[in-house]
């Protein structure tokens, strides 16, 4: 089963994209950066989430965030589903802290549960059956909104497809953007590209961890 085992983030100035994530989230080779100056502008198709177990984590880690120089999109609040904010790193990718918990059980432990990427998708039926070929498992679809693949043993980044605009909307930000999605994902399968312009490469050619 092809597997994403890690995202690597193409940023302008590699230096102070290491240190902003080193103090921020500390996420380990799961996240990975790489200099590239490819034009891009606006939102750039994809967000990436980090789930946790409490509210207290999502406070933590978004507040780690600001103090490293990153700019609050949505600040953290309570919602139907649970508690959660929105930050935006200098480099420009786009993070959403989220808990399904309304509660703390105990003090902050910054312990990561799930990281997600969130592919924004034209059209979500499409892009799910490209996946499909290229030999993911589908954990969880709903209709053309929302795709989530299996993530496996050998998968510790999940992937999921969400509607390009509702992705937009949901982080706050317009969903207007042009150029490099400025991300390429590491795979336990071959290189291609798939209908959005994501790019996909062997995980062993990834560069530097964040």
């Amino acid at each position: 089963m092809t597997s994403l085992t890690s995202v690597t983030l193409e940023v302008a100035d590699l230096p102070a994209a290491d240190r902003f994530y080193t103090a921020a989230f500390s996420l380990g080779s799961q996240v990975r950066l790489r200099a590239s100056d490819a034009p891009t502008s606006g939102f750039r198709g994809f967000t990436m989430s980090i789930t946790v177990s409490q509210p207290a984590d999502v406070d933590s880690f978004i507040g780690s965030a600001l103090a490293a120089g990153a700019t609050s999109l949505k600040p953290a609040t309570k919602s139907l589903w649970g508690y959660g904010g929105v930050v935006q790193a200098p480099d420009g990718t786009i993070w959403k802290l989220a808990t399904s918990s309304k509660k703390n059980t105990g003090p902050a432990t910054r312990k990561i549960d799930d990281l997600v990427l969130l592919l924004g998708a034209e059209d979500v039926k499409a892009s799910k059956q490209f996946y499909v070929e290229q030999g993911l498992t589908v954990g969880k679809s709903f209709g053309g909104k929302y795709v989530e693949f299996a993530s496996g043993d050998a998968g510790p980044v999940k992937l999921a497809l969400y509607k390009r605009r509702g992705l937009a909307k949901d982080v706050g930000v317009p969903e207007e953007g042009s150029g490099s999605h400025r991300i390429v994902l590491g795979g336990t399968s071959g290189a291609f590209t798939d209908p959005d312009g994501f790019a996909w490469e062997p995980a062993s050619v990834s560069s530097a961890s964040a």
